[in-house]
Formats: C-alpha cells, structure tokens, sequence
C-alpha cells in the first residue's frame, strides 16, 4: 500500500480512542512521538509513556496507547517523507474519516507547524538506515538450574537484557543467557569497539 493510502486511511477504531483522551494527554503523545522523529530521542516507549500518564492521575488501556502511538508514528512518518505542511495534514486526515475532534486537530496542526520540518529532515536522513538502536543493556549474573547452553547445573551464567528501538520507533526489550566465557568474549568485543571509536 503507497504511503499516501496509509495516511488517509485511519481506523475509525483509533480515531475515537484519540478523541476520547484530554487534549493534554493527547498533546503529550504527539511532542512524545515528533521527538523521536525529529531525532531527539531513542524512541517511543509507550510501557513509559503510560507509566507517566499513571504517575499524572490518567488511565489509558495500555492496548490501546500503542495503538494511537502506531498510528501516529506511521501519520507523522509518511507527512515528513511526503513534505506535507500542516493544512495539507490536515487535509488528509480529515479525507481518512469524518470523525475527527476539532480540538485534535487542531492540536496536530500547531504541533505539526513547529516540527514538521525538523520530522521531514530526520526522515530524509533515517530513509537511508533500517537498523534498530541500542537504547539500553542490563546484566545480572546468576546460577544456572537448567539451561541449553550449560553442561550442568549450578553453573553460573550471565542474563543480557537488551532496550533496543526498532526502525519503526517502537523500543522492545529482548534478553538471553550467555556463558561466564561468552559474556567475558562480549566484554573484550566491546572494549574493542570502544578503543577503534576514540580514534574517529
């Protein structure tokens, strides 16, 4: 499907969720995502975006915060790589359904003046990339009870827990276990690398 069909195509399903949030959830949302695609953070994290509309005194079904913040990283997306201003936005939203809140709108439009071009730029760059990012790695060292990589039991093992944002913008979390000797290999990997970057 051409990335203009994608545009104006909204789901009325998520049309409606976006309309029952309070404008300033809404708003938040939005500068969450334009943010990451203008290139100022790591991604869209929308276990931590519900956990601060929690900590604010706001609910949203967690289901559907990841719907909207699909729907608006693909919105966003496509208006950057297709130049869009924001009464041209508009425009194509308001062709995708008929159901959209003034007030929303509204609230896309002033969001998309202020950082349309900065999301159109970034796109140019990125469009060139699809490799994910590395936002965040933790490790625990533990003892083995049962595993497929070590020979017997009691053996102590290293768990690797990876943040890492997907081209699309959605960070996932991904973990696996590693021999002490794997992890201890990974570690001079990575002093490798960082001895070749000090001499860029």
């Amino acid at each position: 499907m051409p990335a203009a069909a994608e545009l104006i195509c909204g789901s009325s399903k998520v049309v409606d969720l976006i309309s029952r949030l309070p404008p300033d959830v809404f708003s938040e949302t939005c500068l969450h995502i334009l943010t990451y695609l203008s290139g100022l953070s790591t991604g869209v994290d929308a276990a931590e975006l519900s956990s601060r509309l929690s900590s604010s005194g706001i609910t949203v079904d967690f289901g559907d915060l990841q719907s909207i913040t699909r729907y608006l990283l693909l919105t966003f997306r496509c208006a950057g790589r297709q130049s869009l201003s924001a009464d041209g936005l508009i425009s194509r939203l308001e062709e995708g359904s008929s159901r959209w809140a003034k007030s929303v709108l509204q609230i896309i439009h002033k969001l998309w003046s202020e950082h349309g071009a900065e999301v159109k730029l970034q796109q140019e760059a990125t469009g060139m990339l699809s490799i994910g990012q590395l936002v965040d790695m933790q490790w625990k060292l533990g003892m083995a009870m049962s595993s497929d990589t070590c020979r017997s039991l009691n053996s102590p093992y290293v768990m690797v827990m990876l943040k890492v944002a997907n081209p699309s913008g959605q960070i996932c979390q991904k973990a696996f276990e590693m021999t002490i000797q794997q992890f201890q290999n990974l570690h001079g990997q990575f002093k490798e690398i960082a001895a070749v970057m000090e001499t860029v």
